[in-house]
């Protein structure tokens, strides 16, 4: 073969090899195109109280990229606010071999589905009880395992919300608070309520509640107590009730303060807490980071850093109430 012969066998070879490459690749981009990644939700609360933080964190993942029934599918596992039900709707995520998990409601949510799985990825959601005290975690910057995601502060930030609800309302001397007896809320209730309380010179009485259908018995009681004013607890259960809770708390003209936004657009007076549309796009970051590659483990736990102040003035004038102008100056939000 002459030399010029070799160059061109050697040039062929070469486009043959080039194209088989390119070939290779974009199959290799093809498939990694039409990969359809799976997560997991698993709440303790119901589609109805889920709803509205699932859908906004669907949004911010819809920014990322990531479109439902396209490259990402979502399997949905509700607890209705019964706990027992958490191992059991775990299991079944873990099952499906999804690629994360969701677990929105808290550190039990989260505990079942730890205990569920060792290695899928875990994005906390709602968490509101500091997760390394809870065991969930090792520290924020360094989480272990496989657990990652937000910490929203709700029970911490206690003390801020009985401040502001003190400045609203400089007679403030009776605050009747409303909590589920079976959640993380029971830490605030017993331990950081009542130091901020002192310091306001304020008494607190606490109405636990179990289901939905305890609250008829404590609207009762608050009529007959008639406080200065009620703290409504977070949690699944106080969501479900929001209706409820603001139509007894314009019906009584009661001064609130509430850890849930949904409840004063209802028609309660005030909430304090972590900015939630700004902690939904940090959830969608995570699970956008997870699915890319980086594990829990080398992901710090966010804390908080904007909040949210809401008022609702249009409630304010229900129950005859003027809110002082140095306080609705300092609101983020206010309902007209």
């Amino acid at each position: 073969m002459t030399e010029q012969r070799k160059s061109v066998h050697k040039e062929i070879v070469c486009v043959v090899f080039g194209a088989l490459l390119l070939a290779w690749g974009s199959l290799a981009d093809a498939q990694q195109s039409k990969k359809v990644f799976r997560m997991g939700v698993l709440a303790l609360g119901n589609s109805n109280t889920e709803g509205i933080r699932i859908e906004a964190i669907l949004q911010s993942l819809r920014d990322l990229g990531y479109i439902k029934g396209q490259n990402i599918s979502i399997e949905y596992r509700y607890a209705e606010s019964n706990r027992n039900q958490l191992p059991k709707l775990a299991t079944e995520l873990v099952r499906l071999k999804i690629d994360v998990i969701l677990a929105s409601g808290g550190d039990r949510v989260t505990r079942a589905a730890m205990n569920a799985t060792k290695t899928i990825p875990i994005v906390m959601v709602g968490q509101g009880f500091d997760p390394v005290t809870a065991g969930l975690i090792q520290s924020l910057a360094r989480p272990g395992g496989n657990v990652t995601g937000i910490t929203n502060l709700n029970i911490e930030l206690g003390g801020k919300r009985l401040e502001l609800l003190k400045e609203a309302i400089p007679k403030l001397a009776r605050v009747a608070v409303l909590y589920e007896q079976a959640s993380a809320n029971v830490v605030q209730v017993k331990e950081v309520l009542p130091p901020a309380a002192r310091a306001l010179k304020l008494t607190l009485r606490s109405w636990g509640l179990n289901s939905a259908d305890g609250f008829e018995g404590v609207f009762a009681d608050l009529n007959k107590e008639r406080p200065h004013g009620v703290y409504v607890t977070g949690g699944p259960l106080m969501l479900a009730n929001a209706k409820r809770i603001a139509g007894f708390i314009l019906d009584s003209r009661l001064p609130s303060m509430c850890v849930n936004s949904q409840i004063v657009e209802a028609g309660g007076l005030m909430s304090y807490g972590t900015d939630p549309a700004d902690s939904y796009r940090r959830v969608a970051y995570f699970v956008d980071k997870i699915l890319k590659g980086p594990k829990p483990a080398d992901l710090p736990v966010e804390q908080p850093k904007k909040f949210d102040f809401v008022i609702n003035l249009k409630a304010a004038k229900q129950i005859g109430l003027t809110v002082p102008p140095n306080v609705l100056a300092r609101a983020d939000r206010v309902i007209k």
